[in-house]
């Protein structure tokens, strides 16, 4: 049956709105930095860290007061106008010495995490582009590392080498790069059979420069993900050794060892402790609310 034509009326194409409706176009970076805008918690998280960091480096440099300062006068002296976190047991000023020893965790923060995710995209890559017998091999030697507890380790090297920062971040990443490993040989084995790597192993490219030239680059939102959440592992690992008397040693101090300290005269003087376990909560805490805003924020399936 014939449809009668005037039931129907034709609209046309207007061209001149055409520009307006079309979606704008946006880099990868800058769609996740859109998406990531949405996440409240993530933002404010980032600016926590950008804040704490950039007290870390400062305050230290610009204070008139000296860390190392004894006021054996006032020790374990509360909060005042002049000492805003008090005098620790030896009459130092602890609000100072917060962001001197925010320096050495995020320090050993920093610097665990880029020498982990290093070595786990080394070996997680080739483990997963050459796949075969070397795959298993190499994932039997992953997983007996990945079974050693880092605590014995880091006894081992404390007592063949003396405690130092250079030993105790060493001590901390002999294990704790089997995790980006796994995380790397896992999407290799994905992106191996894609047709861009094909095309490039067709033209002769070597197997390295295809893992850190086309693979690598194609999952490092997922990496800057897990940076995030290492960074928090190797601070509250450094704190808790530091708490056990392992990691970092007097005279020079950090957010650990300064807890462990305050812990010892809690009962009568708190704010010793409080202030430096603040510290480390809010970091935790700021590290992994922008982990998960940047997981959501790099995942291409979210793109709208």
């Amino acid at each position: 049956m014939e449809p009668d034509r005037a039931l129907f009326e034709k609209v046309g194409v207007n061209m001149g709105n055409a520009d307006d409706i079309v979606r704008p176009s946006l880099t990868f970076a800058k769609d996740a930095w859109r998406r990531l805008k949405k996440d409240k918690f993530a933002v404010v998280s980032l600016f926590v860290l950008i804040f704490i960091t950039l007290c870390c480096i400062f305050i230290p440099i610009l204070s008139a007061v000296d860390p190392n300062k004894q006021i054996l006068a006032s020790t374990n002296a509360g909060p005042s106008a002049q000492h805003w976190f008090g005098l620790d047991s030896l009459g130092r000023d602890i609000f100072v010495r917060l962001w001197l020893g925010g320096r050495v965790s995020l320090l050993i923060g920093a610097i665990g995490t880029l020498i982990s995710l290093v070595i786990g995209i080394l070996y997680g890559g080739i483990c997963g582009y050459l796949g075969g017998r070397a795959d298993l091999i190499m994932m039997r030697i992953l997983e007996i590392i990945s079974q050693i507890p880092y605590l014995i380790i880091v006894i081992i090297i404390s007592i063949r080498f003396h405690q130092g920062l250079f030993s105790f971040i060493v001590a901390l990443c002999i294990t704790s790069w089997t995790g980006a490993a796994m995380l790397v040989r896992g999407q290799v084995i994905q992106l191996k059979e894609s047709e861009y790597v094909l095309a490039a192993r067709a033209l002769g490219v070597k197997p390295m420069a295809i893992i850190m030239r086309h693979m690598i680059p194609n999952m490092i939102g997922l990496l800057i993900v897990n940076i995030t959440f290492s960074v928090p592992g190797f601070i509250f690992s450094e704190a808790w050794l530091s708490y056990l008397g392992l990691g970092v040693q007097p005279p020079n101090t950090s957010w650990g060892l300064m807890v462990s300290v305050g812990q010892k005269v809690f009962t009568f003087h708190p704010h010793e402790l409080i202030f430096p376990a603040m510290a480390i909560c809010i970091v935790m805490l700021a590290f992994n609310l922008l982990g998960n805003g940047l997981r959501d924020a790099l995942d291409p399936k979210m793109r709208q």
